[in-house]
């Protein structure tokens, strides 16, 4: 059992290290590999993101206290895309309604032409919806999930070095088009009435998550001794493995359950997170890795009731219908087999 199970605190890596000399660089390294082979997740700090941070928590707020005529406006329903807004109960874990409010967006591309021969992931690529009521959020949030996504796409190579890879072999998975899904969260306080289901025990879906918290905690992470909390760190943001970087590594880096558990009542919680995953266009390999290491590496964890597919669209395309099935009754009837793998 490691220290950061024994403690049933969550570890924290500062990014800083790697511009260390070569001890403190490898050193690094190590540790990256230990933590996210152990527990998944790990507090990040060091990344000089801090006044991007204020801002989007601050238009975070903003955005949801608008009206909510004006957050109808940009419901998710109204886009194939899988884009928008989202009212509390909309969003579903393993069939059971999260209790949170959002804002999802993707990188700014232009709609994949449609068509017979068109693979059915392509239809999840397009445009964002943005609310005429705070124009502010299209360049404050872009501005952040590029910033966050450059941090993340430096983490990637970190990885692949802990993993005793050349430091550019995610890149391929990448190029200029990586999967960028942001989502801006509310959890609202819920009594003692409701099941206190912010969102449901999962693993994520991508290569890397990276979440910003406010000062209220929610967050639990699941390990061997139980579930444990991940406390808002000034500064800091968590991450974790998704299940993309789990399956190039065969199973050496763990995608974690997590959920997140509802405030008291009077009390809400305001989160952000970038789950950055691979262009929908490619297959995730299987490293070849060290001896030392493949000895370690059971295999990608398999749940039969969520089948992981190594194609990155129709893995994406299969949460997206599973998690929103009003927008896939609306948009992608067509596809609804999909969603049951």
């Amino acid at each position: 059992m490691s220290a950061a199970t024994a403690h049933r605190v969550l570890p924290i890596l500062d990014i800083r290290r790697l511009d260390g000399e070569a001890a403190e660089r490898s050193a690094f390294l190590d540790d990256l590999a230990n933590v996210a082979h152990d527990v998944g997740f790990f507090y990040l700090v060091g990344h000089g993101i801090g006044p991007a941070n204020d801002e989007i928590l601050t238009l975070a707020r903003r955005f949801f206290a608008l009206s909510e005529a004006e957050k109808l406006a940009v419901e998710m329903v109204h886009s194939p895309q899988f884009r928008g807004y989202n009212r509390a109960g909309a969003e579903r874990t393993r069939g059971r309604a999260d209790w949170r409010e959002q804002f999802d967006i993707g990188a700014e591309r232009p709609a994949l032409a449609a068509g017979p021969a068109a693979p059915a992931w392509a239809r999840l690529q397009g445009p964002n919806q943005w609310p005429a009521a705070l124009p502010e959020l299209r360049p404050g949030l872009l501005r952040w999930q590029a910033a966050t996504t450059q941090l993340l796409r430096r983490l990637l190579g970190a990885f692949a070095l802990a993993l005793g890879q050349n430091a550019a072999v995610f890149e391929p998975l990448l190029g200029d088009a990586p999967n960028q899904h942001v989502k801006l969260i509310r959890y609202p306080g819920q009594d003692q009435g409701g099941d206190g289901q912010g969102v449901g025990p999962h693993k994520d879906s991508s290569l890397l998550t990276l979440l910003l918290q406010d000062a209220q905690s929610g967050l639990q992470v699941e390990t061997a001794t139980g579930w444990i909390d991940a406390v808002p760190l000034a500064d800091a943001f968590v991450v974790n493995i998704g299940e993309q970087l789990e399956l190039a590594a065969n199973g050496y880096l763990r995608a974690t359950m997590h959920r997140a558990v509802n405030p008291p009542p009077g009390v809400d919680r305001v989160s952000a997170a970038l789950f950055l995953g691979a262009r929908l266009d490619t297959v995730i390999p299987v490293l070849d890795l060290p001896p030392a290491l493949a000895a370690l590496s059971p295999g990608p964890a398999e749940d039969p009731l969520n089948p992981l597919y190594p194609e990155t669209g129709r893995n994406y395309l299969k949460g997206r219908l599973r998690s929103h099935p009003d927008v896939a009754l609306r948009h992608h009837a067509d596809l609804l087999d999909t969603a049951r793998g």
